[in-house]
């Protein structure tokens, strides 16, 4: 959806982009040197397991510490608290408050005194657990109810006496006491007691001597040390035991790691389950694992996504065999599962430029039994003002649509791809009325590599500033792809490229017709290993060579400008125009955008840009009429994808560009 503003913006312009946004939306210090994990199981005084510090380290991520929804509890005991942290920073304070059940829970009362002192001794855990995440070792917690601590042996009496004079005054006090820092680091093989020589490096395990102890670091770097010795091919890697001692003398934290990489192996046999939906060995023919390749998750992973590509299929889960076979190669078992085979739904969208539209659409994700897919589109638009090259032209446009794709063709690996369509287009440029079909076999070289080879076949009727045009047209588009992305929506790391040549020619004249050459290329890197700031960036050109501009009919030349080009100009707008400034399009075109993608929660994101682009009426851009812009946007990350809210400015508008454009849509820009 796109808002795009004129000289004088309306109010009521933003209505659509806010209603669509919204719709989305205890202890004391321990000994001088103190054992914090590893070795056997400890048992605390009561004779129940003791999941110890690191265990309430986990609880902090565990969702069910989020109160539930529901109705009042009984004997509900209400309370205020108050929390008080010394030393540490801000950050620390943060972190103490977000372990804090008393914090999180206050506005729903525990049942009963015993509910109010169990939330109290479950925070005194949580709370040690977060200072030693931010790396204290030696902190103290102090939680008083009614001014006495949870476990004394009155508690329940204090509580019900200070209940009935209003709400319970609970108090957390927090003493961080020193940072810790990192001392000796030992990576050894829990066999031999023996240094691994492959292990990776310290600074890849984030546990190098000298920097803050934080726990998490330590919970982060077994992860590492398993994930490194599967992807060298050992599919039992684990750490088997550890040892995390704190010197309270020197303030130092010494780590032992015992790391058991297991044998190595090779994939053996494939067997699947739950593909009764489909043909007999359609999901068989697409492992494309040859029997002795080394082991590695990564080309599990990829098998995974190239089968969940398929939209019959709603689950894939791969599992791994406890065991290897005689032969030393392990057997893998894929359980898939079907999604619902036919679907409906509908969408819309407005522009203060460009029109309402609104689609209607059914679909069948398994056609025939083999993965078939059918859509069927049937959309309806309105042009939201009067186009400038036909004023007195009908503002209503349409969109009938059939897709089909079938998988499997030739070999697996080759899709027949087909899409056929009627249409009536409105815009500032040209009015088309037309019947298209394109249609051809797609080939996957590989999970990153496709190319598709296609006809294209269009009978329209064009009306633009100089009159009337019919066109019978074939052409014949050869499109090469590339794709190393991690996320669809959302990338944060690979590269996206394609390149399309299509000569095309005119029905019942005589000799060879123009040819279109478009390439776009975006790429994507995160700087920080959690991916909370990514650079992305895009560039893509093209050029209609082989006709002069009046002969290329106006549909296809090239035009720049709105959500999908360049943000903050109206659609078409940075295109070549005529004496009378009526748009009219170019023989090529050039674009480049450029984002810093800073996801400040883990559900808000803020991302500054700056785009660049025009069309031009040469064969090749000259950039002499560059236009630019740039702005800020909102991205709001939800389960599916990130909802994407842009607000740009031009920087060098010409007489006829407004002032800024919104745009709004789910996905990221690019």
């Amino acid at each position: 959806m796109i808002l795009a503003g004129r000289r004088k913006p309306r109010p009521w312009h933003f209505f659509p982009a806010i209603l669509i946004v919204t719709m989305a939306l205890g202890p004391s210090a321990g000994p001088a040197r103190a054992q914090i994990f590893g070795g056997p199981q400890n048992q605390s005084e009561d004779g129940q397991e003791n999941p110890g510090l690191f265990g309430s380290f986990f609880n902090l991520f565990n969702p069910q510490r989020t109160a539930d929804a529901g109705p009042p509890v009984p004997d509900a005991v209400r309370y205020t608290v108050a929390i008080e942290v010394k030393g540490g920073d801000s950050a620390l304070r943060t972190a103490v408050e977000g372990a804090s059940s008393l914090e999180s829970l206050k506005t729903r009362a525990p049942a009963g005194a015993a509910g109010l002192v169990r939330r109290a001794l479950a925070d005194e855990r949580s709370i040690n657990a977060a200072l030693y995440s931010a790396g204290y070792y030696a902190g103290t917690i102090a939680i008083t109810l009614a001014g006495s601590p949870p476990d004394a042996p009155n508690i329940f009496d204090v509580v019900d006496a200070a209940r009935a004079r209003g709400p319970v005054p609970v108090r957390v006090e927090v003493t961080a006491g020193p940072l810790f820092h990192f001392g000796r680091i030992s990576i050894l093989e829990a066999g031999t007691r023996r240094p691994l020589n492959d292990a990776p490096t310290l600074s890849r395990l984030r546990l190098v001597p000298g920097e803050p102890a934080r726990a998490d670091a330590i919970v982060r770097a077994e992860g590492v040390l398993v994930d490194h010795w599967r992807r060298a091919g050992h599919p039992f890697a684990r750490v088997a035991d550890k040892d995390v001692v704190a010197d309270h003398a020197s303030k130092q934290l010494d780590v032992t790691l015992y790391v058991a990489p297991g044998p190595v192996a090779t994939f053996g046999r494939f067997t699947v389950s739950g593909a009764d939906f489909l043909t007999p060995g359609f999901v068989e023919e697409r492992i494309e694992i040859p029997p002795g390749t080394l082991y590695s998750p990564d080309t599990l992973d990829r098998l995974r996504r190239r089968l969940l590509k398929y939209e019959s299929i709603a689950s894939v889960r791969i599992r791994e065999a406890e065991k290897l076979d005689p032969d030393g190669s392990l057997p893998i078992h894929i359980e898939v599962s079907a999604r619902k085979p036919r679907y409906f739904g509908f969408g819309a969208s407005y522009s203060s430029t460009d029109g309402s539209a609104v689609n209607v659409y059914w679909g069948h994700r398994n056609l025939f039994g083999g993965g078939e897919t059918l859509r069927l589109d049937a959309k309806a638009s309105w042009f939201g003002e009067k186009s400038e090259a036909v004023p007195d032209a009908d503002p209503f446009g349409y969109r009938f649509a059939a897709t089909f794709m079938k998988p499997g063709i030739y070999t697996a690996q080759d899709d027949l791809v087909a899409e056929a369509a009627v249409l009536r287009e409105v815009t500032n440029a040209y009015v088309r009325e037309a019947a298209t079909l394109l249609a051809g076999v797609r080939h996957r070289y590989s999970d990153e590599l496709s190319l598709q080879v296609s006809v294209d076949l269009e009978a329209s009727t064009v009306e633009d500033s100089y009159g009337t045009g019919d066109y019978s047209i074939v052409g014949i588009p050869i499109e090469l792809k590339y794709d190393s992305t991690d996320n669809e929506l959302d990338p944060s790391r690979g590269i996206r490229a394609s390149g399309i040549v299509e000569p095309f020619a005119y029905l019942g004249d005589a000799g060879a017709g123009p040819t279109m050459i478009k390439a776009s290329l975006a790429a994507y890197h995160a700087v920080d290993e959690d991916k909370r700031l990514i650079i992305a960036g895009r560039m893509a050109a093209g050029s209609v060579f082989g006709a002069s501009l009046f002969d290329i009919p106006p549909q296809r030349r090239f035009y720049v400008g709105g959500g999908g080009s360049l943000r903050g100009y109206e659609y078409q707008s940075a295109s070549p125009r005529n004496e009378d400034g009526i748009i009219i399009g170019g023989r090529s075109f050039f674009e480049a955008s450029i984002e810093a993608r800073w996801r400040v929660t883990e559900t808000i994101g803020i991302v500054p840009f700056l785009d660049m682009g025009s069309a031009f009426a040469s064969e090749w851009p000259d950039f002499d009429s560059m236009k630019y812009s740039a702005g800020v946007g909102l991205r709001y990350y939800t389960a599916i994808g990130p909802l994407r809210l842009d607000l740009a400015f031009p920087l060098n508008p010409g007489p006829d560009d407004g002032d800024f454009g919104v745009y709004v849509s789910l996905g990221q820009a690019f």
